[in-house]
């Protein structure tokens, strides 16, 4: 199937990277949040990745060019001509229900739907449309114009020739894919990845270790970017919260429950750059000052 359209739910840190790397391939795209001051921030935010990957030589075109492929929305209805459809909004299985149920009302037949929940079984959502068979799992990694991979996940009803247009079309748009072809919740990598970040928590949680060193021994000990909790304040903690009782819920399974001190921390909303506190603290600008006090640092005083 070509694909000319997309169509992209959600303008923040995801949505916003997977509406970019469209733009940048050629694709005209729609990216759509709940808010005018959602899309305005979106938008502006994905200008400013282009402006820095143009300004460096690492995409081809001009600024101009590849941002007057992205329009900006508010309404739904603006999906009614996409040919496939990315969605990008909190990790809330019933939210995600709620907007593909609204798509699929709007958009044409032939669409193809995909989510990017990190952990939510993808045949839960789809079960909110009429089209199964056309709906998969296409998890990106944040953040999206720098990472590489991208799972393709089959949901219990996913036909052979979604998985291939999918899994073609994050090719096209420069990434390595991989496929997941049980629909378990967290998928293949994050069920890799949750044990060892929430392991992290627990560990700084108890005092054995501080948030600083945990992130630079994951650094320097096994070569990552991003330590486990520089990410986890990069993509919202939140997000990391959820993504953790999807597969617990399912499982059951106690590696995958979020611990006490990533329930607090949420609850009282801490929730990473985007609060301005997570795990560390933050400035305006979203650079990073230091860690933030834990209770066990304040009783060292």
């Amino acid at each position: 199937m070509e694909i000319k359209k997309i169509f992209v739910a959600g303008a923040g840190l995801m949505g916003g990277g997977i509406a970019q790397i469209c733009a940048q391939k050629g694709y005209d795209v729609t990216i759509r949040d709940i808010s005018q001051d959602f899309v305005d921030k979106g938008v502006a935010k994905v200008q400013w990745s282009v402006e820095k990957l143009v300004s460096k030589g690492k995409v081809p075109g001009t600024v101009d060019e590849i941002m007057g492929r992205i329009h900006g929305v508010t309404d739904v209805e603006a999906a009614n001509g996409a040919d496939f459809v990315f969605e990008a909004i909190i990790e809330n299985l019933e939210a995600k229900k709620e907007l593909f149920a609204q798509l699929d009302k709007v958009c044409p037949d032939h669409a193809i739907f995909a989510s990017n929940t990190s952990a939510i079984p993808i045949t839960n959502i789809a079960e909110a449309t009429q089209r199964p068979e056309q709906f998969c799992g296409t998890h990106f990694f944040s953040p999206v114009p720098l990472m590489k991979i991208v799972e393709i996940i089959r949901g219990l009803m996913t036909s052979d020739e979604t998985m291939d247009t999918a899994e073609a079309l994050c090719q096209d748009i420069g990434k390595e894919t991989i496929r997941v072809n049980m629909d378990v919740a967290g998928f293949a990598l994050n069920r890799i990845n949750f044990p060892s970040t929430i392991e992290a928590i627990r560990l700084v949680e108890a005092g054995v270790v501080s948030v600083a060193d945990v992130d630079k021994g994951m650094r320097l000990g096994f070569g990552r970017a991003m330590g486990p909790l520089e990410t986890a304040d990069m993509a919202g903690l939140d997000i990391g919260f959820n993504a953790y009782n999807a597969v617990y819920e399912e499982t059951k399974n106690e590696k995958f429950c979020p611990p006490m001190l990533l329930q607090r921390k949420v609850k009282i909303g801490h929730l990473g750059r985007k609060t301005g506190i997570g795990w560390y603290i933050y400035d305006q600008e979203g650079k990073k000052i230091g860690p933030a006090p834990l209770m066990h640092d304040r009783k060292k005083k």
